[in-house]
Protein backbone atom coordinates (compact mmCIF):
# COMPACT_ATOMS: atom_id res chain seq x y z
CA UNK A 1 0.00 0.00 0.00
CA UNK A 2 1.40 3.38 -1.07
CA UNK A 3 0.10 6.48 0.70
CA UNK A 4 0.04 9.99 -0.83
CA UNK A 5 -1.41 13.37 -0.04
CA UNK A 6 -2.57 13.89 -3.61
CA UNK A 7 -3.29 11.51 -6.49
CA UNK A 8 -3.64 13.00 -9.98
CA UNK A 9 -5.24 10.86 -12.66
CA UNK A 10 -3.83 12.07 -15.98
CA UNK A 11 -0.35 13.38 -16.73
CA UNK A 12 -1.21 15.61 -19.70
CA UNK A 13 -0.45 19.31 -19.82
CA UNK A 14 -2.86 20.27 -17.02
CA UNK A 15 -2.32 17.28 -14.72
CA UNK A 16 1.46 17.55 -15.09
CA UNK A 17 1.28 21.31 -14.45
CA UNK A 18 -0.49 20.73 -11.14
CA UNK A 19 2.08 18.18 -10.02
CA UNK A 20 5.01 20.42 -11.02
CA UNK A 21 3.42 23.46 -9.37
CA UNK A 22 3.29 21.54 -6.07
CA UNK A 23 6.63 19.75 -6.41
CA UNK A 24 8.42 21.90 -3.79
CA UNK A 25 5.57 22.17 -1.28
CA UNK A 26 6.34 18.96 0.61
CA UNK A 27 3.13 17.26 -0.50
CA UNK A 28 3.48 13.62 -1.57
CA UNK A 29 2.06 13.36 -5.09
CA UNK A 30 1.23 10.43 -7.36
CA UNK A 31 0.59 10.99 -11.07
CA UNK A 32 -1.17 8.11 -12.84
CA UNK A 33 -0.45 8.35 -16.57
CA UNK A 34 -1.54 5.93 -19.30
CA UNK A 35 1.29 6.47 -21.82
CA UNK A 36 4.57 4.61 -21.58
CA UNK A 37 7.75 6.41 -20.58
CA UNK A 38 9.38 5.67 -23.95
CA UNK A 39 6.31 6.52 -26.05
CA UNK A 40 7.13 8.81 -29.03
CA UNK A 41 4.89 11.51 -27.58
CA UNK A 42 2.17 12.04 -25.04
CA UNK A 43 -1.20 12.56 -26.80
CA UNK A 44 -1.39 16.13 -25.48
CA UNK A 45 2.31 16.87 -26.13
CA UNK A 46 1.75 17.00 -29.89
CA UNK A 47 2.49 19.55 -32.62
CA UNK A 48 -0.45 21.81 -31.83
CA UNK A 49 0.36 25.45 -31.24
CA UNK A 50 -1.31 26.73 -28.09
CA UNK A 51 -2.15 30.39 -27.51
CA UNK A 52 -1.07 31.15 -23.96
CA UNK A 53 -2.51 34.16 -22.21
CA UNK A 54 -0.06 36.44 -20.45
CA UNK A 55 -1.41 35.09 -17.17
CA UNK A 56 -0.59 31.53 -18.29
CA UNK A 57 2.97 32.56 -19.15
CA UNK A 58 3.29 33.91 -15.63
CA UNK A 59 1.96 30.64 -14.21
CA UNK A 60 4.74 28.80 -16.04
CA UNK A 61 7.16 31.40 -14.68
CA UNK A 62 5.93 30.65 -11.16
CA UNK A 63 6.60 26.96 -11.80
CA UNK A 64 10.12 27.78 -12.92
CA UNK A 65 9.48 26.51 -16.46
CA UNK A 66 9.10 29.68 -18.53
CA UNK A 67 12.82 29.91 -19.32
CA UNK A 68 12.58 26.47 -21.00
CA UNK A 69 9.45 27.43 -22.99
CA UNK A 70 10.17 31.07 -23.89
CA UNK A 71 12.73 30.43 -26.69
CA UNK A 72 10.02 28.60 -28.69
CA UNK A 73 7.20 30.99 -27.77
CA UNK A 74 6.22 33.82 -30.12
CA UNK A 75 4.68 36.93 -28.53
CA UNK A 76 1.20 38.10 -29.51
CA UNK A 77 1.44 41.89 -29.53
CA UNK A 78 -1.65 42.64 -31.61
CA UNK A 79 -4.95 40.86 -32.28
CA UNK A 80 -6.99 41.60 -35.40
CA UNK A 81 -10.60 40.34 -35.41
CA UNK A 82 -12.73 40.52 -38.56
CA UNK A 83 -15.87 39.10 -40.18
CA UNK A 84 -15.04 37.73 -43.65
CA UNK A 85 -16.75 39.66 -46.41
CA UNK A 86 -18.30 42.23 -44.06
CA UNK A 87 -17.39 45.57 -42.54
CA UNK A 88 -16.88 44.61 -38.89
CA UNK A 89 -13.40 44.50 -37.35
CA UNK A 90 -11.66 45.19 -34.04
CA UNK A 91 -8.10 45.41 -32.69
CA UNK A 92 -6.42 44.65 -29.39
CA UNK A 93 -2.88 45.92 -28.74
CA UNK A 94 -0.35 45.09 -26.05
CA UNK A 95 0.88 48.70 -26.03
CA UNK A 96 -2.62 49.90 -25.08
CA UNK A 97 -2.57 47.53 -22.11
CA UNK A 98 0.94 48.49 -20.97
CA UNK A 99 2.31 44.96 -21.39
CA UNK A 100 5.02 43.51 -23.65
CA UNK A 101 2.61 40.95 -25.11
CA UNK A 102 -1.04 40.00 -24.80
CA UNK A 103 0.08 36.38 -24.77
CA UNK A 104 2.34 33.89 -26.52
CA UNK A 105 2.03 31.05 -29.01
CA UNK A 106 3.98 27.97 -27.93
CA UNK A 107 4.11 24.35 -29.14
CA UNK A 108 2.35 21.83 -26.91
CA UNK A 109 5.39 19.60 -27.49
CA UNK A 110 7.77 22.13 -25.91
CA UNK A 111 5.55 22.66 -22.87
CA UNK A 112 5.18 18.90 -22.50
CA UNK A 113 8.94 18.35 -22.63
CA UNK A 114 9.55 20.95 -19.91
CA UNK A 115 6.87 19.42 -17.69
CA UNK A 116 8.06 15.85 -18.27
CA UNK A 117 11.63 16.69 -17.31
CA UNK A 118 10.48 18.22 -14.02
CA UNK A 119 8.10 15.32 -13.29
CA UNK A 120 10.86 12.78 -13.77
CA UNK A 121 13.37 14.60 -11.54
CA UNK A 122 11.14 15.73 -8.63
CA UNK A 123 11.71 13.66 -5.50
CA UNK A 124 8.20 14.22 -4.12
CA UNK A 125 6.40 13.10 -7.30
CA UNK A 126 5.78 9.42 -8.08
CA UNK A 127 5.10 9.13 -11.81
CA UNK A 128 3.27 5.84 -12.42
CA UNK A 129 3.28 4.87 -16.11
CA UNK A 130 1.98 3.17 -18.10
CA UNK A 131 -0.81 2.97 -15.56
CA UNK A 132 -4.58 2.79 -15.58
CA UNK A 133 -7.15 3.22 -12.86
CA UNK A 134 -8.78 -0.14 -12.15
CA UNK A 135 -10.77 0.55 -9.00
CA UNK A 136 -11.80 3.51 -6.86
CA UNK A 137 -13.33 3.81 -3.40
CA UNK A 138 -13.96 7.09 -1.61
CA UNK A 139 -14.52 7.13 2.15
CA UNK A 140 -14.87 9.95 4.64
CA UNK A 141 -11.14 9.96 5.41
CA UNK A 142 -9.26 8.70 2.31
CA UNK A 143 -9.46 7.75 -1.35
CA UNK A 144 -8.38 4.18 -2.15
CA UNK A 145 -7.22 3.40 -5.67
CA UNK A 146 -6.33 0.22 -7.48
CA UNK A 147 -3.95 1.03 -10.32
CA UNK A 148 -2.48 -1.30 -12.93
CA UNK A 149 1.13 -0.16 -13.43
CA UNK A 150 2.85 -1.93 -16.35
CA UNK A 151 0.33 -4.74 -15.89
CA UNK A 152 0.95 -5.10 -12.13
CA UNK A 153 -1.74 -4.11 -9.64
CA UNK A 154 -0.87 -1.53 -6.99
CA UNK A 155 -2.98 -0.13 -4.17
CA UNK A 156 -2.75 3.59 -3.41
CA UNK A 157 -4.40 5.85 -0.88
CA UNK A 158 -4.59 9.64 -0.98
CA UNK A 159 -6.20 12.52 0.84
CA UNK A 160 -7.45 14.05 -2.41
CA UNK A 161 -8.08 12.68 -5.89
CA UNK A 162 -7.76 15.10 -8.82
CA UNK A 163 -9.25 14.05 -12.16
CA UNK A 164 -7.15 15.57 -14.95
CA UNK A 165 -7.86 12.82 -17.46
CA UNK A 166 -9.41 14.83 -20.28
CA UNK A 167 -12.78 15.43 -21.83
CA UNK A 168 -13.69 11.73 -21.73
CA UNK A 169 -12.61 11.51 -18.07
CA UNK A 170 -12.89 7.93 -16.82
CA UNK A 171 -12.98 9.18 -13.22
CA UNK A 172 -15.89 11.51 -13.94
CA UNK A 173 -17.79 8.79 -15.75
CA UNK A 174 -17.02 6.16 -13.11
CA UNK A 175 -18.52 8.37 -10.42
CA UNK A 176 -21.50 9.40 -12.54
CA UNK A 177 -20.81 13.15 -12.42
CA UNK A 178 -23.14 14.90 -14.83
CA UNK A 179 -22.08 17.24 -17.63
CA UNK A 180 -23.67 19.61 -20.10
CA UNK A 181 -22.38 18.64 -23.54
CA UNK A 182 -22.95 19.67 -27.15
CA UNK A 183 -21.24 18.47 -30.33
CA UNK A 184 -20.80 21.36 -32.75
CA UNK A 185 -20.58 19.22 -35.89
CA UNK A 186 -17.32 20.97 -36.77
CA UNK A 187 -13.64 20.02 -36.70
CA UNK A 188 -10.58 22.17 -36.05
CA UNK A 189 -8.01 21.58 -38.78
CA UNK A 190 -4.52 22.36 -37.50
CA UNK A 191 -1.52 23.22 -39.69
CA UNK A 192 1.38 25.65 -39.99
CA UNK A 193 2.22 27.86 -42.96
CA UNK A 194 4.93 30.40 -43.79
CA UNK A 195 4.17 33.71 -45.54
CA UNK A 196 6.45 34.34 -48.50
CA UNK A 197 6.67 38.03 -47.66
CA UNK A 198 4.49 39.71 -45.05
CA UNK A 199 3.07 43.05 -46.29
CA UNK A 200 4.49 46.14 -44.62
CA UNK A 201 1.00 47.06 -43.43
CA UNK A 202 0.87 43.97 -41.17
CA UNK A 203 2.56 44.53 -37.83
CA UNK A 204 4.83 41.80 -36.45
CA UNK A 205 3.32 39.68 -33.70
CA UNK A 206 -0.24 39.99 -35.00
CA UNK A 207 -2.72 37.17 -34.36
CA UNK A 208 -5.71 37.03 -36.69
CA UNK A 209 -9.18 35.77 -35.73
CA UNK A 210 -11.31 35.77 -38.89
CA UNK A 211 -14.93 34.69 -38.69
CA UNK A 212 -16.29 32.91 -41.76
CA UNK A 213 -19.57 31.28 -42.70
CA UNK A 214 -18.25 27.88 -41.56
CA UNK A 215 -16.76 29.13 -38.31
CA UNK A 216 -13.71 31.02 -37.06
CA UNK A 217 -10.27 30.78 -38.62
CA UNK A 218 -7.21 31.79 -36.60
CA UNK A 219 -3.68 32.44 -37.84
CA UNK A 220 -1.28 32.73 -34.92
CA UNK A 221 2.29 34.09 -35.08
CA UNK A 222 5.03 31.54 -34.42
CA UNK A 223 8.81 31.58 -34.26
CA UNK A 224 10.85 31.55 -37.49
CA UNK A 225 8.25 33.56 -39.36
CA UNK A 226 5.66 30.78 -39.36
CA UNK A 227 1.94 30.97 -38.55
CA UNK A 228 -0.23 28.37 -36.89
CA UNK A 229 -3.56 27.74 -38.62
CA UNK A 230 -6.74 26.75 -36.78
CA UNK A 231 -9.40 26.29 -39.48
CA UNK A 232 -12.90 25.45 -38.28
CA UNK A 233 -14.66 23.33 -40.90
CA UNK A 234 -17.90 21.40 -41.07
CA UNK A 235 -17.26 17.74 -40.35
CA UNK A 236 -18.73 16.85 -43.74
CA UNK A 237 -15.94 18.93 -45.35
CA UNK A 238 -13.04 17.77 -43.18
CA UNK A 239 -11.98 14.72 -45.20
CA UNK A 240 -11.92 16.77 -48.39
CA UNK A 241 -9.74 19.49 -46.84
CA UNK A 242 -7.33 16.96 -45.34
CA UNK A 243 -7.11 15.22 -48.70
CA UNK A 244 -6.08 18.33 -50.62
CA UNK A 245 -2.61 18.58 -52.09
CA UNK A 246 -0.35 21.17 -50.50
CA UNK A 247 -0.95 23.58 -53.36
CA UNK A 248 -4.73 23.16 -53.27
CA UNK A 249 -4.77 23.50 -49.47
CA UNK A 250 -2.89 26.80 -49.72
CA UNK A 251 -5.30 28.02 -52.40
CA UNK A 252 -8.33 27.15 -50.28
CA UNK A 253 -6.79 28.70 -47.17
CA UNK A 254 -5.81 31.85 -49.03
CA UNK A 255 -9.32 32.22 -50.41
CA UNK A 256 -10.88 32.04 -46.94
CA UNK A 257 -8.29 34.08 -45.07
CA UNK A 258 -7.39 36.75 -47.61
CA UNK A 259 -4.12 38.53 -48.33
CA UNK A 260 -3.25 40.19 -45.01
CA UNK A 261 -0.16 37.97 -44.74
CA UNK A 262 0.63 37.98 -48.44
CA UNK A 263 1.25 34.69 -50.22
CA UNK A 264 1.21 31.68 -47.90
CA UNK A 265 3.60 28.76 -48.52
CA UNK A 266 5.05 25.54 -47.04
CA UNK A 267 2.01 23.98 -45.35
CA UNK A 268 2.69 21.31 -42.75
CA UNK A 269 0.86 18.04 -42.29
CA UNK A 270 -2.79 18.70 -41.40
CA UNK A 271 -4.53 17.22 -38.33
CA UNK A 272 -8.23 17.48 -37.42
CA UNK A 273 -9.86 17.51 -33.97
CA UNK A 274 -13.63 17.32 -33.35
CA UNK A 275 -15.11 20.33 -31.57
CA UNK A 276 -17.52 20.07 -28.67
CA UNK A 277 -18.67 21.93 -25.61
CA UNK A 278 -18.59 20.07 -22.31
CA UNK A 279 -19.10 21.65 -18.91
CA UNK A 280 -19.19 19.58 -15.73
CA UNK A 281 -22.30 20.24 -13.67
CA UNK A 282 -20.47 19.13 -10.52
CA UNK A 283 -16.82 20.11 -10.04
CA UNK A 284 -16.32 18.40 -6.69
CA UNK A 285 -17.57 15.63 -4.50
CA UNK A 286 -16.15 14.11 -1.35
CA UNK A 287 -12.31 14.02 -1.69
CA UNK A 288 -12.48 14.59 -5.46
CA UNK A 289 -12.29 17.50 -7.85
CA UNK A 290 -12.05 18.00 -11.63
CA UNK A 291 -9.57 20.23 -13.46
CA UNK A 292 -8.78 21.02 -17.10
CA UNK A 293 -10.66 19.24 -19.85
CA UNK A 294 -12.21 16.85 -17.33
CA UNK A 295 -14.13 19.89 -16.07
CA UNK A 296 -14.54 21.89 -19.27
CA UNK A 297 -13.95 21.33 -22.99
CA UNK A 298 -14.44 24.48 -25.07
CA UNK A 299 -14.67 25.65 -28.65
CA UNK A 300 -11.19 26.98 -29.62
CA UNK A 301 -12.47 30.45 -30.59
CA UNK A 302 -10.48 33.01 -28.57
CA UNK A 303 -8.08 30.26 -27.44
CA UNK A 304 -9.32 29.96 -23.84
CA UNK A 305 -9.43 26.21 -23.15
CA UNK A 306 -5.90 25.43 -21.93
CA UNK A 307 -5.61 28.83 -20.24
CA UNK A 308 -8.74 28.07 -18.24
CA UNK A 309 -7.17 24.77 -17.18
CA UNK A 310 -3.98 26.49 -16.03
CA UNK A 311 -6.05 28.90 -13.95
CA UNK A 312 -7.64 25.82 -12.34
CA UNK A 313 -4.12 24.70 -11.45
CA UNK A 314 -3.13 28.08 -10.00
CA UNK A 315 -6.22 28.40 -7.82
CA UNK A 316 -6.00 24.81 -6.60
CA UNK A 317 -2.29 25.15 -5.79
CA UNK A 318 -3.07 28.17 -3.58
CA UNK A 319 -5.80 26.29 -1.73
CA UNK A 320 -3.69 23.18 -1.18
CA UNK A 321 -0.67 25.14 0.10
CA UNK A 322 -2.85 27.21 2.43
CA UNK A 323 -4.57 24.07 3.76
CA UNK A 324 -1.21 22.43 4.33
CA UNK A 325 0.16 25.46 6.20
CA UNK A 326 -2.86 25.65 8.49
CA UNK A 327 -2.93 21.87 9.10
CA UNK A 328 -6.31 21.45 7.43
CA UNK A 329 -7.47 18.39 5.52
CA UNK A 330 -6.40 18.92 1.87
CA UNK A 331 -9.28 16.71 0.72
CA UNK A 332 -11.84 18.38 2.93
CA UNK A 333 -14.17 21.40 2.81
CA UNK A 334 -11.33 23.91 3.20
CA UNK A 335 -10.19 23.02 -0.33
CA UNK A 336 -13.23 21.61 -2.11
CA UNK A 337 -15.69 24.39 -1.25
CA UNK A 338 -13.48 27.36 -2.20
CA UNK A 339 -12.29 25.58 -5.37
CA UNK A 340 -15.88 25.09 -6.50
CA UNK A 341 -16.88 28.67 -5.63
CA UNK A 342 -13.85 30.20 -7.34
CA UNK A 343 -13.77 28.11 -10.50
CA UNK A 344 -17.38 27.28 -11.41
CA UNK A 345 -18.38 30.89 -12.26
CA UNK A 346 -15.41 31.41 -14.58
CA UNK A 347 -15.97 28.03 -16.23
CA UNK A 348 -19.59 29.01 -16.97
CA UNK A 349 -18.61 32.50 -18.14
CA UNK A 350 -15.87 31.41 -20.55
CA UNK A 351 -17.91 28.46 -21.85
CA UNK A 352 -20.84 30.80 -22.51
CA UNK A 353 -18.60 33.38 -24.19
CA UNK A 354 -16.87 30.94 -26.54
CA UNK A 355 -20.10 29.08 -27.31
CA UNK A 356 -21.89 32.36 -28.03
CA UNK A 357 -19.14 33.55 -30.37
CA UNK A 358 -19.05 30.22 -32.20
CA UNK A 359 -22.81 30.34 -32.80
CA UNK A 360 -23.14 34.06 -33.46
CA UNK A 361 -20.58 34.25 -36.24
CA UNK A 362 -21.95 31.38 -38.33
CA UNK A 363 -25.46 32.85 -38.30
CA UNK A 364 -26.09 34.26 -41.77
CA UNK A 365 -29.40 36.02 -40.99
CA UNK A 366 -29.06 39.63 -42.13
CA UNK A 367 -30.02 41.43 -38.89
CA UNK A 368 -27.71 39.17 -36.84
CA UNK A 369 -24.85 39.73 -39.28
CA UNK A 370 -25.34 43.51 -39.18
CA UNK A 371 -25.56 43.50 -35.38
CA UNK A 372 -22.36 41.55 -34.86
CA UNK A 373 -20.44 43.77 -37.28
CA UNK A 374 -21.69 46.88 -35.49
CA UNK A 375 -20.64 45.22 -32.25
CA UNK A 376 -17.11 44.67 -33.55
CA UNK A 377 -16.86 48.30 -34.67
CA UNK A 378 -18.22 49.45 -31.31
CA UNK A 379 -15.59 47.37 -29.53
CA UNK A 380 -12.87 48.94 -31.67
CA UNK A 381 -14.12 52.46 -30.95
CA UNK A 382 -14.61 52.08 -27.18
CA UNK A 383 -11.31 51.84 -25.25
CA UNK A 384 -12.94 50.73 -21.95
CA UNK A 385 -14.61 47.78 -23.71
CA UNK A 386 -11.35 46.84 -25.48
CA UNK A 387 -9.45 47.13 -22.21
CA UNK A 388 -11.89 44.86 -20.37
CA UNK A 389 -11.84 42.24 -23.13
CA UNK A 390 -8.05 42.29 -23.32
CA UNK A 391 -7.75 41.85 -19.55
CA UNK A 392 -10.22 38.98 -19.67
CA UNK A 393 -8.24 37.18 -22.37
CA UNK A 394 -4.95 37.91 -20.57
CA UNK A 395 -6.33 36.26 -17.43
CA UNK A 396 -5.93 39.51 -15.49
CA UNK A 397 -9.42 40.05 -14.05
CA UNK A 398 -10.10 39.40 -10.40
CA UNK A 399 -7.80 38.36 -7.53
CA UNK A 400 -4.71 36.58 -8.83
CA UNK A 401 -3.38 33.40 -7.17
CA UNK A 402 0.34 33.23 -6.44
CA UNK A 403 1.30 31.34 -9.60
CA UNK A 404 -0.59 33.82 -11.79
CA UNK A 405 1.58 36.55 -10.26
CA UNK A 406 4.71 34.65 -11.28
CA UNK A 407 5.36 33.41 -7.72
CA UNK A 408 6.02 29.79 -6.75
CA UNK A 409 3.15 27.99 -5.03
CA UNK A 410 5.12 27.36 -1.87
CA UNK A 411 5.99 30.98 -1.14
CA UNK A 412 4.38 34.40 -1.05
CA UNK A 413 7.79 35.97 -1.73
CA UNK A 414 9.06 36.88 -5.22
CA UNK A 415 11.35 34.22 -6.72
CA UNK A 416 15.00 34.94 -7.38
CA UNK A 417 15.36 36.47 -10.87
CA UNK A 418 16.08 33.88 -13.58
CA UNK A 419 19.07 34.63 -15.74
CA UNK A 420 17.42 33.71 -19.04
CA UNK A 421 13.91 35.05 -18.45
CA UNK A 422 12.79 38.64 -18.61
CA UNK A 423 10.11 39.68 -16.08
CA UNK A 424 6.58 39.50 -17.42
CA UNK A 425 4.19 42.40 -17.05
CA UNK A 426 0.52 42.04 -16.29
CA UNK A 427 -2.25 44.48 -15.48
CA UNK A 428 -2.74 44.75 -11.73
CA UNK A 429 -6.35 43.67 -11.04
CA UNK A 430 -6.74 46.24 -8.24
CA UNK A 431 -5.48 49.48 -9.75
CA UNK A 432 -5.29 48.63 -13.48
CA UNK A 433 -1.62 49.66 -13.61
CA UNK A 434 1.11 47.39 -14.98
CA UNK A 435 3.14 45.71 -12.25
CA UNK A 436 6.48 43.97 -12.58
CA UNK A 437 7.99 41.15 -10.60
Amino acid sequence: MHDYDLAIIGGGLVGASLAVALAETGLRIAVVEATEANAPAHPSYDERMIALSLGSARIFQGMGLWSAIEPDAAPIQHVHVSDRGHFGFAHLDAEDEGVPALGYVAPARVMGAALSKRLETSARISLLRPARLQGLQITKDRVSLEVAVAGQSQLLTAGLLVAADGGESSVRKRLGLKVRAHDYGYDAIIATVTPERVPATTRPGTAFERFTDTGPMALLPMTEGRYGVVWTARQADTAGILGLSDADFIDALQMRFGARLGELTRPSRRIAYPLRLMLASQLTRERLLLIGNAAHTLHPVAGQGFNLGLRDVAELADLLVDAQRTAQDIGGPAVLGPYRRRRAPEHALIAGLTDGLARLFVNSWGPVRAGRNLGLLGLDLLPPARHHLARRFMGAIGPQPRLARGLPAESALPPAPATATKPLLIVDPVNDRPSES
